[in-house]
């Protein structure tokens, strides 16, 4: 299973993602959680504590490393360097281990925003579809709004784009915008998860104003995983209903694909 979770920013895309990675690796299934998310936080809601948190090094911005598998120099732009550098060795060598979890944090290129291609845009590129392409643990990766770091080939190995909206029109207009870039890069479909939902009326309106995209279920509004947030603990304490809602999630989502 190679699963994409992105959704507008502050919607609970990271939450997500580490109840499903939380839920695949108590199964005991080996899991890669790639945080491609600048707003690094997957370490965290996984329970890796602070300390080991602030050791974790991005790919990004590991220049030695950049710099041996490309051939350049990280940041630079317009040279020749590598455009398919090896990476197999990375999630063993580079990976955090949380028992059957791997997390990745890929970090984010300076260039990658301007349009530029530069050396670790490649690795992180490469790498990204090294693990969705060529490898057969569960990869759950926890994107940005964007997405960015996909290409053709990348995406069409990505069985389920999970949207992660709340309810507002706003949560709603980045599904779409997403779905519409899923679709130029050939995913024939993208599902949504209703998360923070207080009442029925909530489901509603976003069942209402979902298009073509399929529904996979909902996670209630829980001041828990705020709090676990706050004191840096894993998203699974939360409760045993969040959990539950995140397994129907997940078998849902295994019906559909």
């Amino acid at each position: 299973m190679k699963i994409a979770v992105t959704g507008k920013g502050g919607v609970g895309k990271t939450t997500l993602s580490s109840l499903l990675s939380h839920i695949y690796a108590s199964e005991g299934k080996k899991v890669i959680a790639v945080d491609a998310d600048p707003d690094a936080n997957f370490a965290s809601a996984l329970g890796v504590t602070k300390d080991e948190v602030a050791k974790i090094r991005p790919i990004a911005e590991m220049a030695e490393l950049v710099e041996e598998r490309t051939g350049a120099k990280p940041g630079s732009s317009g040279g020749i360097f590598k455009i398919n550098p090896k990476v197999d060795d990375i999630p063993e060598g580079f990976g955090h281990k949380i028992n059957n979890i791997t997390l990745l944090v890929m970090g984010k290129s300076k260039f990658a925003a301007s349009g530029c291609y530069c050396p670790e845009h490649a690795l992180l590129r490469r790498l990204l579809k090294h693990l969705i392409v060529e490898r057969d643990e569960v990869v759950i990766v926890d994107m940005e709004a964007g997405i960015e770091h996909f290409t053709r080939g990348t995406a069409e190995g990505v069985n389920a784009f999970i949207v992660v909206v709340e309810p507002g029109q706003r949560s709603l207009q980045t599904a779409v915008a997403v779905k519409t870039l899923a679709k130029d890069l050939g995913v024939k479909k993208v599902f949504v998860v209703a998360n923070k939902v207080r009442k029925e009326e909530d489901v509603l309106f976003i069942r209402n104003n979902l298009g073509d995209m399929e529904f996979l279920g909902v996670i209630s509004f829980n001041e828990n995983i705020m709090e676990l947030d706050i004191h840096g603990l894993p998203s699974y304490r939360a409760s045993q209903k969040t959990l539950d809602e995140a397994a129907a999630i997940k078998n849902n989502l295994e019906k559909s694909i």
